[in-house]
């Protein structure tokens, strides 16, 4: 069932996905050689808490830690780890959520660590502008497949691939809620978007094939053919007016 909803839970999730963003803003900042990705992990849990959010993936189907950090090849789901160190010309992906009266916002950045390649520059670009193509779509009256679609289209356009093992998804009181989100996709096709719908989008492209394997950790998925990937994703809002971006940063 995919729910719709009321203003004070809207004012909830805002909340939630503001948080969110002051977590991200953070880390952005603090992301540079040398540093390893359980201290980035420690950042953000602490300004999620001091702010009166609690981490919404820590413990969620048993995921043991508070946010994704997924590095180069990496795509999603990547545990943070002290023994992990970001260097010079990596990629990072940092997936996290937060829990705010019970409501949840959700969203993804990938960033790069010092000077990167022009190869992993443009991937990124893409992947963040294929984000909000699809955001584009999110409007009253449009079909799921409208957003999956408008997303493939961009990716692929600029020789790459969407993840297809992984997808976007409702967000509220449930961190994944009806609908799902699918990245790729026919326009027209899908549940109808309406006023009070609220959508965690968020494309994952890889530089080569969109098949994915899982680690032995039986938690991170990494690119099969070890081509680099990236990730970006908002909570957004379905409103008369057009899609309103709740986790918006700086």
């Amino acid at each position: 069932m995919i729910l719709i909803k009321s203003r004070d839970e809207i004012k909830k999730m805002a909340k939630a996905s503001e948080i969110v963003a002051e977590a991200i803003v953070t880390i952005k900042q603090a992301i540079s050689p040398g540093i390893s990705t359980k201290e980035l992990e420690q950042i953000a849990e602490e300004v999620i808490r001091s702010r009166g959010g609690v981490p919404a993936f820590k413990g969620y189907r048993g995921y043991p830690a508070s946010i994704c950090t997924s590095l180069n090849q990496e795509v999603v789901h990547g545990i943070p780890s002290a023994s992990v160190i970001l260097k010079e010309g990596d990629i990072i992906s940092v997936d996290l959520g937060v829990i705010y009266k019970g409501y949840i916002g959700d969203a993804a950045v990938t960033i790069p660590v010092g000077k990167i390649s022009k190869a992993a520059e443009r991937l990124i670009r893409v992947t963040e502008q294929a984000l909000y193509e699809g955001i584009a779509e999110a409007k009253v009256n449009r079909r799921v497949g409208d957003i999956s679609y408008a997303i493939q289209k961009f990716v692929e356009a600029h020789g790459y691939s969407v993840v297809r093992a992984f997808v976007g998804h409702g967000v509220g009181r449930s961190l994944h809620e009806e609908p799902q989100v699918p990245n790729f996709g026919t326009p027209g096709k899908g549940p109808k978007l309406k006023e009070g719908m609220t959508l965690a989008i968020e494309p994952m492209v890889n530089e080569g094939s969109h098949k994915v394997v899982i680690l032995k950790d039986g938690w991170t998925a990494k690119t099969a053919d070890d081509s680099l990937s990236a990730h970006f994703e908002h909570t957004v809002l379905i409103t008369k007016s057009g899609p309103e971006i709740l986790t918006k940063w700086n």
